[in-house]
């Protein structure tokens, strides 16, 4: 009997997770010069409204095994326990970097981006009761918690439960959404749409660069982020059709072949748990208060760019391992090769 051959990765989706977690790296350190600098406030404003939408779109879209045998405790073990040790890493780091006066640590006051970890395990445990649902009406309730939410002071960062109702509907889009609809984005005539809707919310932020990106982090209640509290779920609904229509027309621009970037699409976790201590130290540098021009953005992009390239390497993925993923396969084959190379099998 011939052997079964390997399930070959989806090059579409490493190639998509490759250049939103480029993104994410290229927007943190793009924050620094969004309060003075209106260009880099537009281009700030347009990465916002999709990297971490369509990276929550995609994750919905691969939870669709919940239910095997194994899924939820592997889903647990996978985000809590890494949620819990960069916790730790994380105020540890604050403590030395921003020289404070004693050690604190939050164990449900998610730490900067450790935020998305445990929404991420909120929602695979949402999809239980969702799952039962149809499309329409899971969708339906989904888009109301995302939209009341906001009208409770008591939901914000804590337990990053602001994010979790409002990011969920991402999820829930991605869960329902089928290899079919992934390829009719990938169409010529999704493609030229997808070109038409990038323009127009680049023109709409062009016209308004005033408006506050905070509405893009999902993070904060109504009243933090609107004087009239009662336009809030207008505004938000109007960042919704914005953000889903930004992260459909990204996904038409993702090419399908394999490119020299593409094997680092699968290692996004690593980047996205470690480049926060490289952003960190940016932000605190001094030095990196001087004026903003443009070798300055080509700058920003070569380091964000290889930054993202050595956190999803295989020489940092092997050493990191046993902390993100508690295993050591890849630190075990690197001993096995060195092995056989310093130790070649002698015949007598």
């Amino acid at each position: 009997m011939a052997a079964k051959k390997p399930k070959e990765r989806d090059y579409y989706f490493d190639n998509a997770k490759f250049i939103l977690i480029f993104l994410v790296v290229f927007g943190h350190l793009l924050q620094t010069f969004i309060a003075e600098y209106e260009n880099v406030r537009i281009l700030y404003l347009y990465i916002y409204t999709f990297h971490m939408p369509a990276f929550i779109l995609m994750s919905g879209y691969f939870a669709k095994g919940f239910r095997k045998k194994g899924y939820l405790s592997k889903t647990i073990k996978k985000l809590i326990l890494p949620y819990l040790i960069f916790q730790l890493i994380y105020s540890i780091f604050y403590y030395f970097l921003l020289g404070e006066d004693s050690l604190s640590l939050k164990i449900l006051d998610p730490e900067w981006s450790m935020w998305f970890l445990l929404s991420l395990c909120f929602w695979n445990l949402m999809l239980y009761l969702f799952a039962r649902f149809s499309a329409k009406k899971g969708l339906v309730i989904a888009f109301s918690l995302g939209l009341l939410a906001g009208y409770f002071d008591m939901i914000g960062g804590y337990l990053s439960l602001s994010r979790t109702f409002v990011f969920f509907p991402f999820f829930l889009v991605g869960f329902f959404m089928t290899k079919e609809h992934f390829k009719l984005l990938q169409t010529r005539s999704a493609k030229l749409v997808g070109m038409l809707v990038t323009l127009l919310i680049l023109g709409f932020i062009i016209l308004n660069p005033e408006m506050n990106e905070d509405w893009f982090l999902g993070s904060k209640p109504y009243d933090k982020l609107v004087d009239v509290k009662s336009l809030g779920m207008l505004i938000r609904l109007a960042v919704y059709g914005i953000s889903f229509l930004s992260v459909f027309a990204f996904f038409t621009f993702v090419p399908k072949r394999r490119l020299f970037f593409t094997k680092w699409g699968k290692n996004t976790l690593y980047v996205y748990l470690l480049h926060g201590f490289f952003i960190k130290t940016f932000r605190e540098d001094s030095a990196f208060g001087a004026n903003y021009s443009l070798q300055t953005f080509v700058i920003l992009l070569g380091v964000s760019f290889c930054l993202t390239i050595l956190l999803s390497s295989s020489l940092v993925t092997t050493f990191v391992q046993p902390v993100i993923e508690l295993r050591i396969s890849r630190l075990r084959t690197l001993f096995s090769r060195l092995k056989e190379k310093l130790l070649p099998n002698q015949s007598y």
